[in-house]
């Protein structure tokens, strides 16, 4: 499966609102800068249902516990088609403890190139870990597997740890070669034959 055209590319930006109402920039800011620290966005196909909850409290567990989540500081952001409204009560009623964000119109599932799911019936499942220097490292897109993308970002988060520190390069810099051949592991479904055979299998929108 050829990677993603985004890996090893620079993030792109755009503005949308929060679960709030209120407008939040991507690449987000402090201060007024671009925050330099390692970023995980997951696009899911509809907030509240049973495989998306469970992903999204998968991230939200994995900040409070995960120790590669908490050392590198990574900044957890949720996307969904979902107007504000429903955005707010996903994060109320999961506690989730980072920005979930409303993209009705595509604008930022364009920008990221996310394609269907579940042979088009759906926004696919796709997640983007993004170093400090602003560099897409790696992108899944298992729309099936849910339980597969707090796992996937562990392991890049991992990686750019471990490339940084034996390189000493600056953030962005030798940013993913080996992720330009990713093959099909049990995590990552949607990159295989038998990854699409699940997927004809499923009725349901959102597993």
């Amino acid at each position: 499966m050829a990677p993603h055209p985004l890996v090893d590319k620079g993030t792109p930006s755009f503005t949308l609102l929060d679960a709030n109402g209120e407008s939040f920039k991507f690449p987000p800011e402090e201060g007024g800068k671009r925050i330099e620290k390692p970023i995980a966005v997951f696009f899911y196909p509809q907030s509240g249902t049973f495989g998306c909850t469970r992903e999204a409290c998968q991230f939200r567990d994995a900040l409070a516990e995960n120790e590669i989540f908490k050392r590198s500081d990574v900044q957890v952001i949720g996307i969904s088609a979902d107007p504000v409204e429903k955005q707010k009560s996903f994060v109320e009623k999961n506690r989730l403890s980072f920005p979930v964000l409303s993209d009705q119109d595509h604008v930022a599932h364009n920008a990221f190139q996310v394609g269907r799911g579940m042979l088009g019936l759906t926004d696919a499942r796709t997640t983007f870990v993004i170093d400090s220097g602003g560099i897409i490292r790696g992108v899944l897109s298992a729309t099936m597997n849910y339980s597969a993308h707090a796992k996937f970002v562990t392991k890049e988060l991992e990686k750019i740890q471990e490339s940084e520190g034996k390189t000493g390069a600056q953030p962005g810099e030798g940013a993913g070669q080996e992720q330009q051949a990713r093959p099909p592991t049990p995590d990552n479904p949607d990159s295989s034959p038998e990854g699409d055979e699940m997927g004809r299998a499923v009725s349901t929108v959102c597993g």
